[in-house]
C-alpha cells in the first residue's frame, strides 16, 4: 500500500491550497482516511476524516475552512483548504486506516505566510 500526498506549497494568509492523496493498493472505499498534520515543535494531530462510506468529520480548528472529499474512481482523497492562517503552517500527511492496518503517505509541507 502506498499513500503519496501532493498540493502542498507556500501561500498568503487567507489564500487556498488543495492537498491530494493517492492511494495505491488498497481501496480509499474499504478504509477510513485522513489527513493529519505536524508543525514544528508540536505533536501531530488529525485535521479531517472521510469514511469508506463518505462521512466526514474535522477538527474544529478548520471547521467552515477545510473540506475532505473522496474519488473513489480514482482512488483519491483530497483535502480542500480555504481562508488559511499562518497557524495552518505544517506538514500535512494522510492516512488511510481500517480495523486491521493503518498506512501513512509522506508528508507535504504547507507554509501560510502573513
Amino acid at each position: 500500500v502506498q499513500l503519496q500526498a501532493s498540493g502542498g506549497g507556500l501561500v498568503q494568509a487567507g489564500g487556498s491550497l488543495r492537498l491530494t492523496c493517492a492511494v495505491s493498493g488498497t481501496l480509499i472505499s474499504a478504509n477510513d482516511l485522513n489527513w493529519y498534520r505536524q508543525a514544528p515543535g508540536k505533536e501531530r494531530e488529525l485535521v479531517a476524516t472521510i469514511t469508506g462510506g463518505g462521512r466526514t468529520s474535522y477538527a474544529n480548528f478548520v471547521k467552515e475552512r477545510f473540506t475532505i472529499s473522496g474519488d473513489n474512481a480514482k482512488n483519491m482523497v483530497d483535502l480542500q483548504m480555504n481562508s488559511l492562517k499562518p497557524e495552518d503552517t505544517a506538514i500535512y500527511y494522510c492516512n488511510a486506516r481500517n480495523f486491521v492496518r493503518s498506512w501513512w503517505g509522506q508528508g507535504t509541507q504547507v507554509t501560510v505566510s502573513s
